[in-house]
């Protein structure tokens, strides 16, 4: 590995580390922590809200924490347009990361695996971010890092990510919301949605992944 890649690679888990740190020491990690947290900054809550939602690739982050404590603190809306904008940040968080550091640190491109995934990747790539963005057999993060390090179009990827996440994000959005009214039939809704789109998740991804050849 070159000297600059090293360097490269020693800053970004000198970043890591000091963004966990924070996190960590400062931010109750819950979904009713991170509510608390966002609603102690008042006006400027739906921008932190936003900035944690777009680092969350950097540290690992589960999004539907977050997307859960954004619908539980403003509601579905205007919580649904945080949750999107902040799911958007973050895949292109991961995009440029994936981009970054795929190839001068990982040496992704010089993997048998990549051989394969690379031409198809940058052919279609839409189409791959679009659908496994819709049905998620590949984790959000791990998604926007690959989607990086394969070249995908920022102008392919960023649409793709939009549309295929809103199923979910409405999901999420519906639960969290829910649970904030406390109405029992709202919950009883939203959990059913929640639970239609994970079975359907699970019936298909067979599917998905011989179509997409993955």
């Amino acid at each position: 590995m070159k000297k600059k890649s090293i360097v490269r690679a020693l800053v970004f888990l000198a970043v890591f580390i000091a963004i966990v740190w924070f996190v960590r020491r400062h931010i109750d990690v819950s979904t009713e922590g991170i509510r608390d947290y966002i609603l102690s900054f008042g006006i400027y809550g739906p921008l932190l809200f936003m900035g944690i939602y777009a680092i969350g690739p950097i540290i690992a982050f589960p999004t539907s924490v977050l997307s859960l404590a954004a619908a539980f603190a403003y509601g579905f809306w205007p919580g649904i347009l945080y949750i999107v904008i902040g799911a958007t940040a973050a895949s292109v968080t991961g995009y440029i990361m994936g981009r970054f550091f795929g190839d001068s640190v990982l040496k992704f491109q010089e993997s048998e695996w990549a051989q394969k995934i690379y031409p198809r990747m940058k052919e279609q790539g839409f189409l791959y971010v679009f659908v496994l963005r819709l049905i998620p057999i590949v984790g959000f993060d791990i998604l926007s890092y690959l989607a990086g390090m394969t070249r995908v179009k920022l102008k392919s990827f960023v649409p793709a990510t939009v549309i295929g996440m809103l199923p979910g994000s409405i999901a999420y959005s519906l639960v969290g919301s829910s649970l904030a009214s406390g109405d029992r039939t709202l919950i009883f809704v939203a959990l059913a949605v929640l639970a239609l789109l994970l079975v359907t998740t699970f019936l298909l991804k067979d599917k998905v992944r011989s179509w997409l050849n993955i």
